[in-house]
Parts: structure tokens; sequence; C-alpha cells
């Protein structure tokens, strides 16, 4: 339906097309969804009924994209393009390699591509027509079974004649041969060879029998000598004699102990010999041994996983950091996949050092992948800022999120419609949520809004007086500008925070902050509660409060708490999932800051607020190229 080649610049440079004006949609999604986004491990978009296909050329920055019907089994599309791909660098090359040219002119320089296009398209089809039409050729005469036999074998004899009497004689003499037993001859008993026709051809048979002979004769002189040497065994023919129980060893110098040793009752040993005292202090030291070998292993175990974290993180640094393996890339010659392949393999090691889960390091190795297949590198130099640059084009974009939250804005929009501004707080036991939504309050004071805190986790001992000592604190700051709303323990947390925004309402407060219990993953019937809250109050933000310490299991977190928010929502209406994180305890972590990677790849919601310290001020926004840098150490 359509070929096109334009450069990612978005310049058009030739169209072979029969209505382009009905992909223009498609086009875009792919440049957008695909193209935009650097992913490396797509060939192929599907929009509507149509598929697209693309390969991109990074040398010259071009991408070239033919389109045809899904329900079309085009056999040679990838062919068609690759081939379309090499053919316009050839013809091209010189023009490509003037920029301005090619900015300047356009398509005007290409003008003359349709006619060899249409000689590659042709050759594709005839090709893949060739390759379904195969057409079974009969076998000849002499290539048949009945050329193999002949006329002999198509002979049928007569029962009873001449040549049935000769094939049963000869099938009875085959009977006799193989059931008479390998037994001596007359001949061999008494010791001479097998005698043989002089002049006449020696059967098989014939040869196995003198070689038996021989050797049965060369047996019976070497028993007779045997026999003569008194009888006596070879060392080799004599059977090994047993062992023996041999005697328990009771001295601790390894000698063996004799009675008198062992005798406890005389007075000589209750006087306390040497021997006593040296027993009694060894029982006592396994006792000792045999109470604390937990321990031991325990702490050998901790102390070895340490030592291979540091051997890992000292091989990473000694090596020359990240890019000291794309040395080997330096060369005249273009970039491939098997030439990447082990170098990215390297790369994942480092991202997986700084805290990324595996399926976001994964995606971020594609896209270098994609950026530097076809480049040519012929410095170290340049490596290093290309390789650097495609690294930090990918987590850019991985970190750059796809809505932008702005919560001040939003609180004075919803204060307009004459609502509280609701935003619930959920996460794991732990990880900071109510402190983290102390340190939300007073940034909401110092913006001018008035808060209520609803005391949802009604489970934890002691999290209600804790809110309470927050909001004594803020209010001191802030006098009359925090309030919190309790109705102690065992409450229902839904209920709790429909009254909290009722009030709320009432007081002409601006936002609502609802804490929440922590509760882990895994744990059912606690998931089914939190969904019951959000699906019962709809907040306007819900923010997931996470560590920056985890790697994987920020991942496992996330996917199961939007799962769970997900399975429990009513028929027909729609999901209310996680809007944003909270990462917390990021003062902790040093350069290891993989988890805000992870954790934006998953939900593809930004992170909203970033907690760094332990006073109300130590709250900050994610600053991107810090975490990107940092990554890039």
């Amino acid at each position: 339906e359509l070929f096109t080649i334009f450069g990612k610049g978005g310049i058009v440079l030739w169209c072979f097309q029969e209505g382009a004006q009905f992909f223009t949609e498609g086009i875009n999604n792919l440049i957008k969804d695909v193209v935009l986004q650097g992913r490396g491990d797509v060939t192929q978009f599907k929009h509507d009924d149509m598929t697209i296909k693309f390969k991109l050329d990074n040398e010259f920055d071009l991408v070239f994209i033919v389109v045809y019907q899904s329900i079309i089994q085009l056999s040679y599309a990838d062919k068609l393009v690759s081939d379309v791909g090499l053919r316009f660098r050839d013809l091209y090359k010189n023009v490509l390699e003037n920029k301005n040219l090619v900015y300047q002119q356009g398509s005007k320089c290409f003008k003359t591509f349709g006619a060899e296009f249409e000689k590659i398209m042709e050759s594709n089809m005839r090709s893949a027509l060739s390759a379904n039409q195969t057409t079974r050729v009969p076998k000849t005469f002499q290539e048949s079974a009945k050329s193999q036999k002949t006329v002999e074998s198509m002979i049928i004899s007569r029962p009873g004649g001449k040549d049935d009497g000769k094939k049963k004689k000869e099938k009875e003499a085959e009977m006799k041969k193989k059931k008479i037993a390998p037994t001596e001859s007359p001949a061999e008993s008494n010791g001479s060879e097998v005698p043989s026709i002089p002049g006449s051809p020696k059967s098989d048979d014939d040869e196995i029998m003198a070689a038996r002979a021989a050797l049965m004769k060369k047996m019976k002189k070497g028993g007779a000598a045997s026999k003569g040497a008194g009888d006596k065994k070879s060392p080799l023919m004599e059977e090994p004699k047993k062992k023996g129980k041999e005697a328990r060893v009771w001295g601790l110098n390894g000698k063996k102990a004799d009675m008198g040793s062992l005798d406890y009752s005389s007075p000589a040993t209750k006087e306390g010999g040497d021997g006593g005292e040296e027993n009694t202090f060894v029982i006592e030291q396994r006792v000792f041994v045999g109470k604390s070998a937990a321990l031991e292993d325990l702490r050998h175990e901790s102390e070895s996983e340490e030592e291979e974290e540091e051997v890992i993180e000292a091989k990473a640094q000694s090596s020359g950091g990240w890019f000291s393996a794309f040395k080997g890339l330096v060369g005249n010659k273009k970039l491939n996949a098997d030439d990447i392949a082990p170098l990215l393999e390297k790369m994942k090691e480092n991202l997986i050092l700084k805290n990324v889960a595996a399926e976001p390091a994964d995606k971020i190795c594609q896209s270098v992948a994609k950026k530097l297949d076809g480049k040519v590198i012929s410095t170290f130099s340049r490596v290093n800022s290309e390789v650097k640059e495609a690294v930090r084009e990918s987590l850019t974009q991985l970190l750059t999120p796809r809505r932008r939250v702005d919560i001040l804005r939003d609180v004075a929009h919803a204060k307009g419609e004459d609502r509280p501004y609701v935003i619930v707080f959920c996460g794991v036991n732990g990880v900071g949520k109510s402190t983290n939504l102390a340190k939300i309050t007073f940034w909401l004071n110092e913006n001018g809004h008035k808060v209520l805190i609803a005391a949802g986790d009604t489970f934890r001992a002691g999290a209600v007086e804790q809110l309470r000592t927050h909001t004594k604190h803020l209010n001191a700051l802030h006098p009359n500008s925090v309030q919190l709303f309790e109705q102690g323990y065992g409450k229902d947390a839904a209920e709790l925070a429909k009254a909290a925004i009722s009030i709320a309402h009432e007081r002409k407060i601006d936002v609502v902050l609802v804490d929440t219990a922590g509760r882990m993953q895994d744990n059912e019937p606690l998931m089914r509660a939190l969904s019951k809250l959000i699906r019962m109050n709809k907040p306007d933000l819900t923010l997931f409060v996470g560590e920056a310490l985890v790697g994987n299991e920020a991942v496992d977190q996330l996917v199961k708490f939007n799962q769970a928010l997900a399975d429990h929502t009513s028929p027909g209406e729609t999901p209310l999932l996680i809007d944003g994180m909270v990462l917390t305890k990021f003062d902790t972590i040093d350069d290891k800051v993989g988890a805000a990677i992870s954790m934006t790849y998953i939900t593809g919601q930004p992170i909203v607020f970033v907690g760094c310290g332990q006073t109300y001020k130590d709250l900050r926004n994610l600053n991107v190229s810090a975490v990107v840098n940092a990554i890039l150490k």
C-alpha cells in the first residue's frame, strides 16, 4: 500500500504511494510509540487492519517503512525493506553525507529512485512466487523401486521341485552349523594341529578352528608349567584378604591406649594425670562448638556474600567503569548485533549493580543496541560519547513521565469546585508512609493550604499516636494549618476516609491526606480492603510509597498493587490505579538509584516526591539528570 523513506529529522526523502493520506495516523503512532521511544526490540507495528514494517539506519539516520494490509501474508516484506535500504544507501551515499543538501533539497535529490524501487519489488515478488509454486516432478523408471527387481527374483518355482529341494538342504546345513557347539575336536584334544590339504584354499571356518587349536595348546603348556613349580598361585591370581575390624583408638595422639590407662578407678588416675585433664578439655570443647555451629555458619555465609558483592564492585571499578568494554568496537567497519551483544551483557550487569531491575535493564540494553547498530566508529573517544549518549537518551525516556502531576495546580482547581483535594498513600510495611505524609503536609502548608490528615492506619500499634505527634509539631510551625481525623484502632479504613472527606468539605479544608496501613503485595484480604477504600472515595491522586533501597522487589510490589486495584474494580467501572510514586530513603543509596528507573518503567507514572532526610524540609522533586549521571558513573 505504501513505501516511504524519511529521515529522523522528519523530512520525507522518497515515497511510493497509492493513497498515503489513509496511513498518516498509523505512521505518526509508529514514530511516537516506537521510533521516539527507542524500542530496539520492535520491527513491526500494527495499526487498525494495517501492518507496518520498518528498518532504522543509524549511520545516516534514516527510516524505511512498508505498509500493507494485515490480512495479506506478505512473506517478502522484510527482505524488501532490507534490499531497498541497501540500494538507497549505495546510490545516494554522497548525497546523504551532505546533511545541509538533504535538508535544503529534500525529496528532489532522490527523484530517480522510483525505477530502482520497481526493479527491487519485482525481483522480490518473483522470488516469493517461485518459492511458493514448487511443482512436484515424477520419478523416472531408473529411480523407481520396480527397476531394481530382476527377472530371477520374479520367477516362482513349483513346490516340491528341484530348486525347492536344494533350498531346503541349504537351510538344513546352515541350521546344523549354528547348532554345533564350539567344542574341542579330536585333533585338538591330542595336542596336534588340524591338518590342512596343501594347495587347497582355506575357508574362514578352517582358519578359526586352527587358531582355536593353537590357543588351547598354549593354555595346556602354561598349566603344566605352573603345576611343576609347586602349584604356587601367582600374585595376580591371589584373592585379597578381607580386613578385620580394627581396634578402637582412644588416645588423642593416634596411638592405641592400653587397658590400664582406661581404668579410672585406680588412684593414679584419680590424682589428676595428664590424660584425664586432656580428655575433659576435649569434651567441653566439643559441646561448645556444637551449640554455636549454626551461628558460625550464618556469620560465615553473610561474610561470603558481602565479599562477593565487594569483588563484583571492585571488578566493575577496576575495569574502567561502564565504557572500557566498548574499546573493542573501535574500527572502520559497521557495528552489528554480534559485535555489540557481549558488551551489552556487561552493561546489563552494571545496571543491575545500580539496583535497576532485570526487565528495565534489558529494555535499556535493547535500546542502546538499536541506536548503535550500523554505526561506524573510528576512535575510542567517539565510542565513549556515542554509547553515553545512547544510554542517556534511553534513561531519560524511561524517567520522563507520560503525564505531568502538578499538585498545586490541581488543588487550586478542586478549590474552585468547592471540594477538598484527596490524596491516598499506600505501600508495604516500613517504607515511611506516615513520615513522608507529614513532609508533604509541611510542603502544602508552606504553599498556603490547610490540610486534614485521616488516620486510616487502624491496624499498627502507635500509628495514630505518631500522626498526633506530627500534627502537634506541624501546627507549631504553621498554626492552625493541620487537623487530624481519627477514630482509634480496629475501624474500617474506607468508612473513616469517607467521613474525613465529608468533614473537610464542611470545614472548607483544601487537602485531605489519607494514611493507610502497610501491607504486603501478596496479602489478598488487605489488598481487597485497600481497593475498597480507593473505589469508595475516588481520590484525586493515589501515591505508592516505596523505598529507594529495593531493586527487583519494587517491580513485584508495583505490579501486584496495580493488579489488585484492577481485579477488585466493579464491572463497567474504570479501575483507579496508582497515579504516582513517592521514593523514600533516597539519601541512603549513594549512586544505586536504579529503583527510580524500575518503578517508572513498570507503571509509566511519575515519581512525584523524593524523601531524602529526617526533617520536614527534606522533600525534593526527582532530578532526572542527576539520576542519569549516577547511573553513568
